[in-house]
């Protein structure tokens, strides 16, 4: 089981990281790409948060127990909330002067963005650990979905960071911290729910709440605010698909 925690943690960094380094080669792609590929990853978001941990909550547990689940998932999209409320300004890590900072809205818009995607990395990664405590090989789902994510949208977080003018070599170390982040998540997942088995259900449904929150509130209103919401939505489905049949083929 150690060695499956590896794989999943190791690999949903990778994946960001691999993305972030696509990003050095594709400093902007055209919005209507961007947010095809972004539908696609919220639909494969969409899909992991419910096959892979929605329904083994609900599975897990009574009629009398589900408001325990109901209970988590709303917890889990308050707790983004919260977080999005209190995002802090990133300025301290690009390395750029305070006065620049100042007069860089722009600048300040994407530290927010980063900001924001590293807050949300820590429960993706809580997400994908609480689902592999879980003995059946659909705890593969969630990872699965993830990481799958998590290439494009390392390529969003470098691409905004160098035309702001940060330097590369600190965008590669802020990828790589974010990165890192998930990696301690996943840890902290299987933790919370190895520990606390009687509470796995409600566990289960705070990761999907955080991810359906991360999907809904941030993603698809993104993803519709380019005149390109077509093709997004038809990108969605096709993501959406995708983690489905690889639910079907894992499992």
């Amino acid at each position: 089981m150690t060695e499956s925690i590896w794989i999943s943690a190791v690999g949903l960094c990778g994946a960001s990281i691999i993305g972030s380094i696509a990003g050095y080669f594709i400093k902007e792609l055209p919005h209507k790409w961007n947010d095809s590929v972004m539908g696609y990853c919220a639909g494969v978001m969409l899909a992991a948060s419910i096959l892979g941990l929605l329904v083994p909550a609900f599975e897990a547990t009574d009629m009398h127990g589900a408001w325990l689940v109901v209970a988590g998932v709303m917890a889990g999209g308050l707790i983004l909330n919260v977080l999005d409320l209190v995002t802090p300004h990133l300025h301290s890590i690009t390395g750029l002067d305070a006065e620049e900072h100042r007069h860089n809205h722009s600048l300040n818009r994407v530290l927010l963005f980063v900001a924001a995607i590293a807050l949300h990395k820590l429960p993706e990664g809580i997400a994908a650990g609480v689902s592999m405590t879980g003995a059946d090989s659909a705890s593969w789902t969630v990872s699965m979905g993830i990481a799958l994510q998590n290439v494009p949208e390392g390529m969003v977080i470098i691409a905004p960071l160098l035309l702001a003018g940060v330097s590369r070599w600190r965008t590669f170390l802020i990828s790589v911290a974010i990165g890192l982040l998930e990696i301690a998540g996943v840890w902290l997942g299987f933790g919370l729910g190895t520990l606390m088995e009687n509470l796995l259900p409600p566990l289960l449904g705070f990761a999907g709440g955080a991810m359906l929150y991360v999907t809904s509130d941030e993603m698809i209103p993104e993803t519709h605010a380019h005149g390109y919401q077509k093709q997004a939505t038809y990108a969605l489905l096709l993501g959406t698909l995708t983690l489905i049949l690889l639910e079907k083929w894992v499992g």
